[in-house]
C-alpha cells in the first residue's frame, strides 16, 4: 500500500510514498515515548528558541513550500506563501507566550500552598487533513511542542510530501530525535496507534465521519481528543448591511482554498430588502473570478484537491438543482483535465437540501432567503454542525449582540469573514467537534491539569 501524491490539476501522478511497517511504527512509537521523557524536562526558555528557529526556516522556505502545497493538492501559489508565513507565526505566538500560559496558577485555600501546575501528556497523534496541510499540523504542533508533547503525525494520503517536508524542518530547526514522527500508516494502523498505552492523547481535523470514528476508538482506550470537524457556516446578511464591503467579505470566504475550508462560508441568509441586490452583487463578483493554473499570479482559485473529491461536489449540486435551488452561476463540470469545479451560486435554497444541510466542500455558494433579522438567525441555527457565523450589519452593536448570544457556533464575527488566529482559541460544537486550538485553551489541552497542595 502506499501514499499517493497526484497534481489535481493535471491527474499527473508525482509520486509514492510506502506505509510504514509494523516493525517501523513500533520504533517510531517507541523513539516518541522516550524522547517525551527528556522532552517534558526541557526548560520553556529552550523550547521557545527552538520554535522561533522553525519560524525562520518556514519564513526562508515559504515560495518552496507553496509550491508543494500547489503541486500536491492545487492550494494557489500566493494562499500557500501565506499559510507558510502564519505557521511561521503561530510558531512565534508560542514561542512568545508559551512560557507564560504554563505558569502555575496559585489558589488560596487553607493549605500552605496550593497551585495549579501544567504538565505534558505525553505523545499525541495528530491525524491531519489536506486543505492547508501546513497550517493544520502548526495549529496544533506549536503549542504541542511548546508544552513538551511529543507529536506522532498521520497525514492525509494525498499530501505525502508535505508531511515529509515538516518532519524535515522540525528536524532542521534543531529538536531533539523522536519529538515529532511522521507516520505513514493506513486507518486500521491508526487505531492500534491510538490503542497503544504510550499515545496519550489524539488530535484531528477532517470531517464529521471521521471525527466519530477516532473519537469512537479514542474512548474505548480513554484517550483525550480534540476534534475541529465539518462546518456549514451561516452569513447573516441583514437588511441595513453595507453592501460593498460584505459582499468582497463574502467571496473571499467562499473561495478561499478554492472553497475547500471548513470554516469558509457556506450559507448565505439575506434578509428581504437586501435580497436582490445582495445576490446579483454577489453572483457578478464570483463570476468575476479566475478559475485556473494555480501557479499563475492572474488565477483567483485553482482546482479541488482530488478528482473524487470534485466529483463527489457535483453530485451534491446535482441533488440541489433536482431538489428545487435556481442556478445563478456555474453548477457544471467543466471539460479537460484537472479536478476543476467553477465557482456556483445557488438561490432559493431551503432545509432539506443539501446545501442546507451537508457540508458544500468547494467553490458552492448558498443563498437563503429570510423574511427578518429573526427568521435569518433562526435558518442559521438550523444545522448539524457549529463551527463559525457571521453578520453583516451597519449597526456593530446590534450584530455584536447576535454574535455572542444568538447564533450557535464556536467562532463568530461581525463584519468580517471567519477565522483562525494564533491569539483566539478555535474550534467547534455540535458535529463541528470538541475542545480548542490556539491561544490560551490551546496549549491547555494536552496538559496534566494538576493541583499541588502543600499542608
Amino acid at each position: 500500500m502506499m501514499y499517493r501524491a497526484i497534481n489535481p490539476s493535471t491527474g499527473e501522478a508525482l509520486k509514492e510514498y510506502p506505509l510504514h511497517g509494523v516493525a517501523e511504527v513500533e520504533g517510531f512509537l517507541e523513539e516518541s515515548f522516550a524522547a517525551w521523557q527528556s522532552w517534558r524536562g526541557v526548560q520553556a526558555e529552550a523550547r521557545a528558541r527552538l520554535l522561533i528557529r522553525l519560524a525562520e526556516l518556514l519564513e526562508r522556505d515559504k515560495n518552496r513550500l507553496a509550491q508543494l502545497m500547489c503541486d500536491e493538492m492545487g492550494k494557489v501559489l500566493r494562499e500557500g506563501v501565506s499559510e507558510a508565513e502564519k505557521c511561521a507565526k503561530v510558531c512565534r505566538y508560542y514561542a512568545e507566550n508559551g512560557a507564560a500560559f504554563l505558569e502555575p496558577r496559585s489558589i488560596q485555600t487553607e493549605a500552605a500552598k496550593s497551585y495549579v501546575a501544567y504538565r505534558p501528556l505525553g505523545p499525541v497523534l495528530a491525524v491531519m487533513p489536506w486543505n492547508f496541510p501546513f497550517w493544520q499540523v502548526f495549529r496544533f504542533g506549536a503549542p504541542a511542542l511548546m508544552a513538551g508533547n511529543t507529536i506522532l503525525l498521520k497525514h492525509a494520503e494525498n499530501v505525502p510530501g508535505c508531511a515529509e517536508a515538516i518532519a524535515a524542518l522540525v528536524e532542521e530547526a534543531g529538536f531533539p530525535d523522536g519529538v515529532m514522527q511522521n507516520l505513514r500508516i493506513s486507518h486500521e494502523q491508526a487505531a492500534k496507534v491510538i490503542a497503544d498505552s504510550r499515545v496519550r492523547g489524539v488530535t484531528l481535523t477532517g470531517s464529521t465521519k471521521a471525527g466519530r470514528t477516532v473519537a469512537e476508538t479514542a474512548a474505548r482506550n480513554l484517550k483525550k481528543t480534540v476534534l475541529e470537524l465539518g462546518g456549514s457556516d451561516p452569513y447573516l446578511i441583514l437588511d441595513d448591511a453595507p453592501l460593498a464591503q460584505t459582499v468582497e467579505a463574502c467571496v473571499t470566504s467562499r473561495l478561499l482554498n478554492a472553497g475547500q475550508s471548513c470554516i469558509a462560508a457556506k450559507r448565505f441568509i439575506v434578509t428581504g430588502k437586501i435580497y436582490d441586490a445582495f445576490t446579483e452583487a454577489f453572483t457578478k463578483a464570483m463570476q468575476a473570478k479566475v478559475m485556473g493554473d494555480p501557479r499563475n499570479e492572474s488565477t483567483d482559485f485553482g482546482p479541488q484537491a482530488r478528482h473524487d473529491l470534485r466529483d463527489a461536489l457535483h453530485a451534491q449540486v446535482q441533488e440541489i438543482i433536482r431538489k428545487g435551488a435556481k442556478v445563478l452561476l456555474g453548477c457544471e463540470m467543466p471539460a479537460g483535465a484537472g479536478a476543476f469545479y467553477p465557482a456556483s451560486v445557488l438561490a432559493e435554497v431551503k432545509p432539506g437540501m443539501p446545501a442546507f444541510d451537508e457540508e458544500l466542500f468547494g467553490p458552492v455558494a448558498a443563498v437563503i432567503r429570510a423574511k427578518d433579522t429573526e427568521q435569518a438567525v433562526q435558518l442559521a441555527n438550523q444545522t448539524s454542525f457549529g463551527l463559525g457565523a457571521a453578520v453583516f450589519t451597519a449597526d456593530a452593536a446590534f450584530g455584536e449582540k447576535l454574535a455572542a448570544d444568538g447564533l450557535h457556533a464556536g467562532s463568530c464575527f461581525v463584519n468580517d469573514f471567519v477565522r483562525s488566529d494564533p491569539r483566539l482559541p478555535f474550534g467547534g460544537i455540535r458535529e463541528s467537534g470538541y475542545g480548542r486550538e490556539l491561544s490560551l485553551w490551546g496549549i491547555h489541552e494536552f496538559v496534566n491539569v494538576k493541583t499541588v497542595y502543600v499542608k
